[in-house]
């Protein structure tokens, strides 16, 4: 899918970006955000036609950095893919009046959407989610809410979903639970709500069942490859894309599992681009997992060498 704002609505393959660092003894933990590196990241995501970014996301490392830092990260995405691409900013926070303050600065700032977890740090209940989300839509930009039961301990089940569906506002769900029987059921129970892919292990199946976009990590790594896996699978092409998917899915299943950041820079190290360090409580991969991600890139390049040849 080409970057298209013209699209319509938040799907489409949108990147959660990762956020390049360089080193300085005086930023925190010895790295400053690289923002032109990652300008030219942003501009060549969308070049090989990837529909958008979405910056300060967990990938994004957004808790691992200043205010400050954050505001221009989300400012530098918005600025560098201007009209080609849509920008979905991450505001999530602890309490819903943070959330709805980087909401607030992602409409300010000219942003297209914002991506959102239930409150973070807390096992919110079902009343405080829907409050969380009720104040997150009042800003005013259309929101995407995450569901990540694995990492927030708060499940937004289809059912749920139906009942923040009736906000004004939010538009889309990234489903990260895993399980794919849901994409049919939130569209039955929110029919409104668009239902986006949000763990590339189990992309083509969600597309399959009628996920209308890919909130993403691996593009990071193979943009130009994962736009076209997606146009494939809504096309319901699906000999081809699953010739694609399946030598990519054993790299892509580290965007499921804790090290995900930083085996997606990995990837990117190993593809010519830059990934980098992560700054705390990231630290380094040990050497089997490096040897493992190491391990499953080489071969999806492989493969995608041998296709192109």
């Amino acid at each position: 899918m080409s970057g298209d704002k013209k699209a319509g609505g938040l799907g489409g393959v949108i990147v959660a970006t990762a956020l390049p660092y360089r080193e300085d003894a005086s930023a925190p933990a010895g790295l400053a955000v690289d923002y032109d590196r990652y300008a030219e990241h942003c501009r060549w995501l969308v070049d090989n036609g990837c529909r958008g970014v979405g910056p300060n996301g967990s990938l994004g490392e957004y808790s691992s950095l200043t205010d400050e830092e954050r505001r221009r990260v989300a400012r530098t995405a918005v600025e560098t893919v201007g009209a080609d691409g849509v920008v979905v900013v991450g505001v999530h926070g602890p309490g819903s009046h943070q959330a709805k303050h980087w909401a607030e600065l992602a409409a300010e700032d000219g942003a297209d959407g914002v991506l959102c977890l239930p409150p973070t740090m807390y096992r919110a209940n079902p009343g405080e989610v829907i409050a969380h989300y009720e104040a997150v839509a009042s800003a005013g930009l259309p929101v995407m809410v995450y569901n990540n039961p694995i990492d927030t301990k708060v499940d937004l089940t289809p059912g749920l979903l139906a009942e923040i569906a009736q906000i004004d506002g939010i538009v889309a769900v990234k489903e990260f639970s895993g399980d794919v029987r849901r994409v049919l059921e939130i569209r039955e129970k929110a029919p409104g709500l668009e239902v986006v892919a949000g763990a590339d292990d189990v992309t083509l199946e969600a597309l399959l069942m009628g996920a209308t976009g890919w909130f993403a990590g691996f593009p990071n790594v193979f943009p130009a490859e994962s736009a076209e896996l997606y146009d494939l699978a809504v096309k319901g092409r699906l000999e081809e894309a699953r010739a694609l998917y399946e030598p990519l899915v054993a790299a892509f299943r580290w965007d499921s599992r804790t090290e995900f950041v930083q085996a997606i820079k990995l990837g990117m190290d190993q593809v010519g681009r830059y990934g980098g360090p992560c700054r705390p409580p990231r630290g380094p991969l040990t050497a089997a997992h490096r040897e493992g991600v190491t391990a499953d890139m080489a071969r999806a390049i492989e493969a995608l060498q041998r296709r192109a040849a």
